[in-house]
């Protein structure tokens, strides 16, 4: 799962990490990022990378309020095919959502404790998305993203049995390759990424409060 997560990167950091061709949106960055928060995604448009922002928690089309993507802001890899929300987003709607890290919690006796996790070489990394854009009664439309998790690698399998998926380079240009159709090539890029790639460490409990966002969330604690 991923419920919290941290976009430290600028953009124009952000641009030249993934060669974006185009920015419509900046979006300040935050180290406490929550669903229904706006997160910065690329898609593929016109065969040139476009930046821009989405909502957290998709919203499908055919949802009669906003509240309905408040439990989408994560879709199962294993069964995306199977969800009416999630089928066509993952045919024709598929975008990269830009992270430096996550959060997850770990149970410890009777708590839980805060840890990050980041790759080890504290570069900006893609979590692999499905957007879609929902218009109100009223008329206004808002393009909403969740994001993919797959199963626990062994680095984060003692605090939690799930994790998102991240792409590495290759995954990217397969996932926002919008010819591709074919469901098989799609599946077999929502991997759990390498282990010995990433680490994790004990962060503060400031954490568990939205209000407190800044680089101090991100600091280990011993």
């Amino acid at each position: 799962m991923c419920g919290r997560f941290v976009r430290k990167s600028r953009i124009d950091e952000i641009v030249w990490a993934f060669a974006v061709d185009e920015v419509a949106a900046d979006v300040a960055p935050s180290y406490n990022i929550a669903p229904t928060q706006d997160v910065v995604a690329l898609i593929a448009a016109n065969g040139k990378r476009r930046l821009g922002a989405l909502r957290w928690g998709l919203i499908p089309f055919w949802a009669k309020e906003v509240a309905t993507g408040n439990k989408m802001i994560n879709a199962r890899a294993e069964s995306v095919m199977e969800k009416v929300s999630f089928r066509k987003p993952f045919l024709h709607q598929r975008c990269l959502i830009v992270a430096n890290g996550f959060y997850e919690w770990k149970r410890s006796g009777t708590t839980k404790v805060p840890v990050y996790i980041r790759l080890k070489s504290d570069m900006p990394f893609a979590f692999a998305g499905l957007y879609d854009t929902w218009t109100s009664p009223a008329g206004e439309r808002i393009s909403s993203c969740t994001i993919l998790t797959t199963g626990a690698n062994e680095l984060l399998r003692d605090v939690h049995h799930r994790m998102p998926v991240i792409l590495n380079e290759t995954a990217q240009e397969i996932w926002l390759d919008r010819t591709m159709k074919d469901p098989a090539p799609l599946q077999s890029v929502l991997q759990p990424y390498p282990p010995d790639q990433m680490e994790l460490f004990e962060v503060s409990t400031r954490v568990n409060s939205v209000k407190n966002d800044d680089a101090g969330l991100i600091e280990p604690v011993s």
